[in-house]
């Protein structure tokens, strides 16, 4: 079982409340927190702890991010690429380019 099941399973029990609410709680938290990178340079999670963006590291990220993304491009290009092949590829250039999307708006 998932870490993350399993706290869930273990705080539903405790606080006597539905897992499925627990789950949409700590999931909406998440995403808030995700969005919240997007426009700020720092989040704090209370009892959890506080994240940092810097942007010499995110600049290093952005220079990775744009090498696997050429890397991804190329290997698309061979002709012999089996269907599956090419399905994880794309796949792994989309979350590429996610990535880049979402850090890209945090170094102009």
């Amino acid at each position: 079982m998932p870490l993350k099941e399993h706290l869930i399973k273990k705080l539903s029990q405790k606080l006597n409340i539905p897992e499925t609410v627990i789950a949409l709680v700590i999931t909406d938290q998440f995403v808030s927190a995700f969005r919240a990178t997007s426009t700020h340079n720092s989040i704090e999670l209370s009892g959890f702890g506080k994240f940092i963006f810097l942007p010499i590291k995110a600049a290093k990220q952005m220079v990775k991010y744009e090498e696997q993304k050429a890397i991804f491009e190329s290997a698309l290009a061979v002709q012999n690429l089996t269907e599956e092949a090419a399905r994880v590829i794309n796949l792994k250039l989309a979350t590429t380019n996610k990535n880049i999307d979402h850090l890209k708006p945090k170094l102009k």
